[in-house]
């Protein structure tokens, strides 16, 4: 398996030291975490786009994402990451690798370059 697959594996489950458990468990926005997962999940949107049959733990995997961390982390209490741009771009991030997962494509114009987050 490689490298983004592993780490998307290992977030979707959510095992120690992954972002989405200490997000749920801790609730930590932690910065360095996030940027793994969405690079893992870029990469894979990237090697799959052309794929006609997704497998259904990356499928559940980019769902639940894609609509779990803006529900949970929309709650007044949780403490978000600042500037609340970042956090929002965060979050947009996120519905547009699941978008290209799910279509097979993303919605912006070649050539896009992808910034860090």
């Amino acid at each position: 398996m490689d490298h983004a697959l592993k780490t998307l594996e290992q977030e979707f489950r959510s095992e120690p030291g992954s972002f989405l458990l200490g997000l749920r468990s801790d609730l930590v926005w932690d910065r360095e975490g996030f940027s793994r997962l969405e690079k893992a999940m870029r990469a894979v949107c990237e090697r799959m786009q052309d794929t006609e049959q997704l497998p259904r733990w990356l499928a559940e995997g980019y769902y639940h994402v894609a609509t779990d961390v803006p529900s949970f982390t929309a709650h007044p209490r949780f403490p978000r990451p600042e500037p609340e741009d970042y956090y929002v771009a965060c979050i947009e991030r996120l519905t547009d690798l699941a978008d290209w997962f799910f279509r097979g494509e993303h919605l912006y114009l070649e050539p896009h370059v992808w910034t860090d987050l």
